[in-house]
């Protein structure tokens, strides 16, 4: 099993903090991953658009803090839907890992993989998803 780890680092130590978590799922799973990182979540679903015949699920890592404009709400709902078009119009098992909180301090809460763990989180919900999608194709 192949997993691709796509990444924004417009906030870098929240997405090291996500990274971490989603590595020691995937080390629990035994799977294989590449890392690839983009500027900002508006740029995750085209890159895994890209990607989308390489690799078995995604996820998806990155966080947007609400700002003081309306920016916010455009990248938070754009990116997931995009996300979510990929997934259901493409059948693709992608694990959202996209944080949008209010601030660092709820970022960081929600990526330390010794909290809430949402890096690991969005893992499993691929891994979850590639056996969903195992199950379909064998019957």
């Amino acid at each position: 099993m192949r997993i691709l780890l796509v990444e924004a680092r417009f906030y870098p130590h929240v997405s090291d903090a996500l990274y971490d978590g989603a590595v020691q799922a995937l080390g629990a799973a035994d799977a294989i991953f590449d890392r690839l990182e983009v500027p900002g979540a508006l740029e995750i679903p085209a890159a895994i658009s890209l990607a989308a015949d390489r690799y078995d699920g995604f996820v998806a890592l990155g966080c947007v803090i609400r700002g003081e404009t309306y920016h916010f709400e455009i990248v938070a709902q754009e990116s997931a839907r995009g996300l979510m078009d990929l997934s259901v119009n493409r059948g693709l098992s992608i694990g959202n890992g996209i944080l949008t909180v209010e601030n660092e301090e709820q970022a960081m809460a929600r990526a330390s993989h010794d909290r809430l763990d949402k890096g690991g989180d969005a893992v499993r919900a691929c891994l979850a998803l590639i056996d969903v999608k195992s199950r379909f194709e064998t019957q």
